[in-house]
């Protein structure tokens, strides 16, 4: 179970603890945060309050480990990555129950997560190997006006401290897919949890505790983001931030200054459907992407732009598949969960209503107890309506009935986002094309969105990011290039 066995030491009883210079900490400030279980809305666990001073403190342990850790081989680091990987998915169980817990993630989907986790990091380990372990050899002739009298030798070095935030809605996966790169890039790393979620992420660090890591090469702050937010995340001591969530993405890279940023701050994922399309498959993959847990994904399809001639035989497909969701409790594997918090399923209400004075039409009743809201289609919404725009980040998917392919390619880079995208078709050249168009990071052909596997890459234009993912995309992103230049006296030709 979370907290006991292999995962005493970071329970005092109470609440748990915060991870610094390899040890499981109280925070001095003698206060915590609870952490409230969306299903049952009470308090399920509490963390450390961490102070300012505390930041610094793992600040400056971080720049010191990285040192060290930097000089480490790249074979080993990689050993070490295994390693932790093994732990993680040796005790899937007591965190996938923190995160059925803590976000009402669906028990079988949590467990997916955690081996998926453990996965990203093996994984990461062997292509940090291939990638860091090539340099680049140039000459100077290559380039006109030059004799051969400069030798040019790339590498790719670390750049520092990382700071990793991951959201509530993947806490343990997003997570990793930050601390494996940087780990094996040669960097350090202080990891801000979201509080939804901070719970799974202190197991998920232990395990990285476990296999032997350095102390003061991985931290773990948990806190209010009132008191250690802004402060984090100008800290002269951070290098790099990685950053995966909402609207505060957005503020943090006004204030971050001159260090690279990977952010990815959500989507409105526009499904665009074509006459021609498999409508059995576009409807699976509507429920699949627009419902599954709970629409609480940034890659969930939350907009369906779909021809009129095929949109009402689209919609009553759709419909027969949504009185199909069973709708409960995370722990009974329920399709449709309550979603992270009051305050997110007030605004999905207030997305409802607004849809329902302007006269959308409800394919299901509107049903909500207390954070659980049932699965919802909206037909007939028009771009007047909130719904067309807002990502609602719950259950409730709208329909927008078009009547050309340029109409919905209009509404889709009209958006303020523009993360992925996906289009129906059996005509690959019309696919491809209106791929082409679609002003986002991804577009799926015949598929819902989706940001795996792991290694692809994951980007999002406008709103919807900075940088790009995917484990070789990240562990470029947390280096950078060191060059060495060899001046010779005269110019050098082989086998001259």
């Amino acid at each position: 179970m979370a907290g006991t066995g292999a995962f005493a030491d970071i329970f005092d009883g109470d609440a748990y603890k915060y991870y610094s210079d390899g040890e499981w900490k109280k925070s001095s400030s003698g206060k915590t945060v609870a952490i409230i279980n969306p299903t049952t809305r009470k308090t399920q666990y509490k963390v450390q309050a961490c102070t300012q001073e505390e930041v610094n403190k793992v600040m400056d342990l971080a720049k010191t480990a990285q040192k060290s850790w930097a000089k480490t081989p790249l074979w080993k680091r990689a050993e070490l990555l295994h390693k932790a990987a093994a732990i993680l998915k040796e005790h899937k169980a007591p965190i996938a129950e923190c995160l059925v817990k803590e976000i009402a993630k669906p028990a079988k989907d949590s467990v997916t997560e955690v081996v998926r986790s453990g996965d990203l990091v093996s994984y990461c380990a062997e292509e940090g190997v291939r990638i860091l372990g090539e340099g680049k050899f140039l000459v100077s002739d290559s380039f006109p006006g030059n004799e051969r009298t400069k030798y040019c030798l790339t590498s790719k070095v670390p750049l520092g401290v990382i700071l990793a935030i991951p959201p509530f809605n993947y806490p343990v996966n997003l997570a990793v897919s930050k601390i494996a790169p940087a780990l094996i890039a040669g960097n350090s790393l202080v990891l801000k949890p979201p509080t939804q979620g901070a719970v799974s992420c202190l197991h998920m660090v232990h395990c990285f505790h476990l296999a032997g890591f350095p102390k003061g090469l991985i931290s773990c702050v948990t806190g209010k983001g009132s008191e250690i937010g802004d402060f984090l995340t100008m800290h002269p001591g951070v290098n790099c931030i990685s950053f995966t969530g909402g609207d505060t993405g957005i503020a943090i890279s006004k204030k971050a200054g001159m260090i690279p940023l990977q952010m990815e701050l959500g989507g409105k994922d526009a499904c665009i459907v074509l006459e021609d399309a498999d409508l059995d498959l576009v409807a699976s993959n509507i429920i699949k992407g627009g419902f599954s847990y709970s629409g609480q994904r940034c890659t969930a399809v939350k907009v369906v732009l779909v021809m009129e001639s095929v949109a009402d035989a689209l919609v009553e497909k759709v419909k027969a598949k949504v009185a199909k969701l069973t709708v409960g409790a995370p722990e009974d594997d329920s399709d449709i969960t309550p979603v992270v918090s009051e305050s997110s399923a007030n605004f999905i209400e207030g997305l409802v209503k607004d849809a329902k004075e302007k006269g959308a039409t409800f394919c299901q009743e509107y049903k909500r107890e207390g954070n659980l809201i049932w699965p919802l289609l909206l037909d007939n919404v028009r771009p007047d309506m909130r719904i067309a725009w807002e990502e609602p980040f719950g259950p409730v998917l709208p329909v927008i009935r078009i009547n050309s392919i340029e109409e919905g390619i209009h509404h889709c880079n009209a958006s303020n986002f523009g993360l992925q995208g996906c289009v129906f078709t059996k005509d690959v050249n019309k696919a491809i094309l209106i791929s082409d168009a679609m002003e986002t990071g991804t577009v799926q052909i015949n598929s819902a969105p989706a940001r795996g596997p792991d290694h692809f890459p994951f980007q999002g234009l406008k709103d919807s990011g900075i940088g790009s993912q995917g484990v070789t995309n990240s562990i470029n992103m947390m280096t950078k290039i060191k060059t060495t230049v060899i001046n010779l006296p005269t110019p050098s030709y082989t086998m001259g």
